[in-house]
């Protein structure tokens, strides 16, 4: 068995067995494959695609190239994965009302790379924030409040680590097979029996269109019940920002105003939705049941509470946000409905302005970002603003056709599509 007939038999649309892939990921991550010959076999799956075994085969190997995390001891437990999108600040609502509903959150989170933000990148902006605890550490705090939200380990799925840092430079990010054997791997590492997973779709999310939406919650789903865990995928509309608040400090901001004063609006509904499917599988309760522990929990305070608690265990100062020097208010030109905001335009603006990193080693702007002041089917009028651009660098040469005004509403503005599990 060799690496050169592995490429080849993809290369002509052949379905690989379990024996190769074992051989493919051991030797990969062992350093006997090498990072070009391992590119060609990505970009020949990402054209020629994988079978669901070939999938199940690759989470499987993947899963096996480094240590997994014991979450036996706690009795409700579970986790939370969002594919990515613009504005996407859920974790940072959703863990504390979980927690505070009496379900552990135990949530290793990444970094964002283009314009889809990261977690960690948008906790580190508290200052004195710590996201980087050793393994002992996460299950401390998970004992001792309930919930943790930290940066992956070195240790946890060695392959998909490897392999991502490839797909990222060649062109085979979009690949649904490593989509969803790298999402599931580090999931079912993290040691969750319950997951729920918000798929984004639409112009600002990964994955564009419903079709392709559909076959990758199904095989997360498969994957995950194949491990023993239960998984729920809602289906999400990313064709909008999801919230006002595009940037870390900004999205921190927003965050707390969800947790603290109940702010209405599809970021409001779609936590709700998401933290009741997540106390549902944690408790073994109904929707409707766990439902109503969540709206309680936002009505009483306990999930911002909850927050505050977490994030000085953490050693973040809430109170000292770093804030933008300059702004840039941009208006409308035209009166009527606001149909459409562009989610991705406005994430290159974000990113533009160094809210997020072109490479992995660039330096954020934690104060940098968007808010975007209309919402959808508000009606506006010449001059009032639709967006407001924040930075401590100068701010030029922006593209300001982001939205549309139109003359009657948009009746498609629908927040969640499916669900499957």
């Amino acid at each position: 068995m060799n690496i050169i007939d592995i490429i080849d038999k993809k290369r002509k649309k052949e379905e690989l067995t379990d024996e190769e892939i074992k051989y493919v990921v051991n030797n990969f991550v062992d350093g006997n494959i090498k990072d070009y010959q391992m590119s060609s076999l990505l970009m020949a799956i990402t054209i020629n695609d994988m079978t669901d075994n070939e999938v199940y085969s690759l989470t499987k190997y993947m899963l096996d190239s480094g240590n997994r995390i014991d979450l036996s001891m706690f009795k409700h437990v579970c986790d939370k994965h969002s594919t990515g999108g613009v504005g996407d600040k859920t974790t940072m609502i959703i863990a504390p009302i979980v927690s505070s509903c009496g379900v552990c959150v135990a949530k290793m989170s990444g970094r964002g790379l283009g314009y889809t933000g990261g977690t960690i990148d948008k906790l580190e902006s508290i200052p004195g924030f710590n996201v980087k605890l050793t393994s002992e550490e996460f299950i401390k705090e998970i004992k001792d409040i309930g919930m943790s939200v930290v940066s992956q380990t070195d240790n946890l799925v060695i392959a998909d680590k490897k392999i991502y840092a490839l797909r990222d430079v060649t062109g085979t990010v979009e690949s649904i097979p490593l989509i969803a054997s790298s999402i599931m791997s580090k999931k079912i590492a993290c040691g969750s029996k319950n997951l729920v997973i918000d798929l984004k779709v639409g112009t600002g999310a990964l994955i564009k269109n419903m079709t392709d939406a559909k076959r990758l919650a199904r095989l997360m789903v498969n994957i995950g019940n194949n491990h023993g865990i239960k998984v729920v995928c809602l289906l999400t509309n990313m064709d909008i920002p999801l919230g006002n608040n595009i940037g870390n400090a900004l999205e921190v901001e927003e965050a707390m105003e969800i947790l603290k004063n109940n702010k209405k609006g599809h970021l409001y509904d779609l936590c709700v939705a998401l933290s009741s499917h997540m106390v549902s599988l944690g408790l073994n309760i109904s929707y409707e049941e766990a439902e109503n522990k969540v709206l309680t929990n936002l009505n009483n305070m306990s999930a911002y509470n909850k927050f505050l608690e977490f994030v000085n265990y953490q050693h973040g100062n809430i109170t000292k946000l770093p804030k933008a020097s300059l702004k840039c208010e941009i208006k409308s030109k035209k009166e009527g409905y606001l149909t459409n905001i562009d989610a991705l335009k406005l994430a290159k603006i974000s990113l533009s302005l160094g809210s997020g990193r072109k490479k992995i080693d660039d330096v954020i702007d934690y104060a940098s970002g968007i808010v975007v002041n209309k919402n959808i089917n508000d009606y506006v009028n010449v001059g009032d603003t639709i967006y407001t651009i924040y930075s401590d660098k100068k701010i030029e040469h922006i593209d300001t056709l982001c939205y549309t005004i139109s003359d009657s509403i948009n009746n498609n503005d629908k927040l969640i599509y499916e669900i499957i599990k």
